[in-house]
């Protein structure tokens, strides 16, 4: 999918504010730390950030196949089978529908999905802009929009921004990372996460053993 034209970048605006993968004013980090990712509305729904038309059937499908895809393996299923045959009209109103049910991680890893990185990177400025806090879940969708695109230095910059602000990376993030790294030859990338594991993950020699015999058998 080619970048947006810039015409489209402008029809981004903030009116009311999504909550899915957001906190707004935590309280504690530990709040943040336990909190966890659920499909679904929280306060009502919102405008959307993407001007979009009445929903095309391919639309529809895409939205529902994405908020019943509970596992990675079943998203990028449904991002290689139902998604890459979007139109990208239909693709902008998948995105729109996605914000306006705040569905914003499912948003944020649509627009990595298909390279729009300045989209991506808009939403989650501005977001973060208006007072929200971003979720473990939420920076990682981010760091893997940016490694789709190789901005490996900006996929540590906001890996760092994440520890930062109090959220704990975990295996997602890790493996994210990880994978990516080692395949861009970043082996001294690579070694500090390994040993970030240590610090944020129970049982890290496992993890470590279970994302190292995986990758292998991808090569």
């Amino acid at each position: 999918m080619k970048s947006m034209k810039p015409a489209l970048m402008g029809t981004l605006k903030i009116s009311h504010i999504p909550q899915m993968g957001f906190l707004q004013n935590p309280k504690s980090h530990n709040l943040e730390r336990r909190s966890t990712v659920t499909c679904g509305l929280r306060g009502g729904t919102r405008k959307p950030l993407w001007k979009s038309r009445v929903l095309s059937t391919e639309a529809i499908q895409a939205v529902h196949s994405l908020k019943l895809a509970n596992s990675n393996s079943k998203l990028n299923h449904v991002f290689s089978t139902r998604l890459s045959r979007l139109l990208k009209a239909d693709l902008l109103d998948t995105l729109a529908e996605l914000q306006r049910q705040n569905e914003i991680q499912l948003a944020l890893k649509l627009l990595g999905k298909n390279r729009m990185i300045e989209m991506a990177q808009q939403l989650f400025t501005e977001l973060e802009n208006d007072g929200l806090k971003p979720n473990t879940r939420a920076f990682t969708e981010m760091i893997g929009a940016y490694l789709q695109v190789g901005m490996i230095e900006k996929a540590m910059e906001t890996y760092e921004r994440l520890k930062a602000s109090g959220c704990s990376p975990d295996k997602l993030t890790f493996t994210i990372l990880i994978r990516n790294l080692e395949n861009a030859g970043k082996e001294e990338l690579v070694a500090v996460l390994k040993k970030d594991c240590i610090e944020y993950l129970e049982y890290p020699e496992r993890f470590l053993e279970d994302v190292q015999q995986k990758h292998s058998k991808r090569r």
